[in-house]
């Protein structure tokens, strides 16, 4: 009879964990599919989107479904993979879609020389707010549309820079 009493509580046992290893496998999935295709968190630093987003870290919420109905406009903040370095993740802002004129400062920091550019067609133009430390549109072109990951619509943190995101593109 004691075996049998310890064969019943370990099935027990094991029964609770299966169940509860399932559970956490649901709650993962759900997790991945509403990082994935809905929004996520996304840590931002740097000094490109500066007075915007501030150097230190900034947690900021990106929604991913608006680029997949065209919905992004000048002004809009882009989380996006880098045209260059496929495995980063940039924070920009939108300038120009496919078809604007963009007119921008070619090198801010030696000379007010400007140039002005058609964006091609399937593509967006990209700037970083801190023009004199940002590396974005002005020296890689315009970007593929289709490296947009999401658009972001609130800052986390920090609270003291509270406001809104969005800006009148130049």
């Amino acid at each position: 009879m004691g075996v049998r009493n310890n064969v019943t509580v370990f099935l027990n046992f094991a029964k609770e964990g299966f169940d509860k290893a399932v559970l956490v496998g649901k709650l993962c999935c759900c997790v991945h599919v509403v990082n994935t295709y809905f929004c996520s968190v996304v840590l931002a630093y740097g000094p490109s989107m500066l007075p915007t987003i501030s150097t230190s870290s900034s947690l900021l919420l990106a929604e991913r479904f608006s680029h997949r109905f065209n919905k992004v406009d000048p002004g809009d903040i882009v989380i996006l993979r880098s045209p260059e370095v496929p495995r980063k993740i940039v924070t920009k802002r939108v300038i120009g879609l496919e078809g604007d004129r963009v007119t921008y400062v070619v090198d801010p920091n030696n000379s007010d020389k400007s140039d002005t550019v058609v964006v091609p067609k399937g593509h967006i133009w990209i700037e970083g707010d801190n023009i004199y430390n940002s590396y974005d549109s002005r020296n890689f072109g315009a970007v593929p549309f289709g490296l947009l990951q999401g658009k972001v619509f609130w800052r986390i943190w920090p609270l003291k820079d509270f406001g809104s995101l969005r800006r009148r593109a130049k």
